[in-house]
């Protein structure tokens, strides 16, 4: 059974992503920040991490960037999913080391389907 981490900081968005994740039989692991999203991936090594970007503290970048330099967290793919737009965005959001960059809101067929597509990589 594949294992995702969730990482944001809203309560509806982590209860919209779940319950996709969770129809789709897929087990889900949620932290409600940067910080806490790096200790989760270094205790439970999920099969991906979905990432948002705006939030307290450490932002979803850093925490990317954090989790593809550290050798325990290196080889999870982060999918970031933020409501921040810009082609600018997108492309600090890969150079940080994402996998793959959504634009909220995701419909749950293109979430799913590039869950599947970043794993087959």
């Amino acid at each position: 059974m594949l294992h995702i981490l969730i990482i944001d900081d809203s309560p509806t968005e982590i209860h919209v992503f779940k319950s996709i994740l969770e129809k789709h039989e897929i087990q889900v692991s949620v932290a409600t920040n940067g910080e806490e999203g790096i200790e989760k991936a270094i205790a439970i090594k999920p099969d991906l991490i979905l990432m948002d970007v705006v939030m307290p503290g450490k932002n979803g970048f850093q925490a990317t960037r954090d989790l593809s330099r550290n050798p325990q967290t290196s080889a999870i793919p982060v999918i970031i999913i933020t409501t921040k737009d810009q082609e600018t965005d997108k492309i600090w959001g890969m150079r940080q080391g994402a996998k793959d960059y959504i634009v909220k809101p995701a419909s749950e067929q293109d979430l799913i389907n590039r869950i599947h597509q970043v794993l087959e990589e």
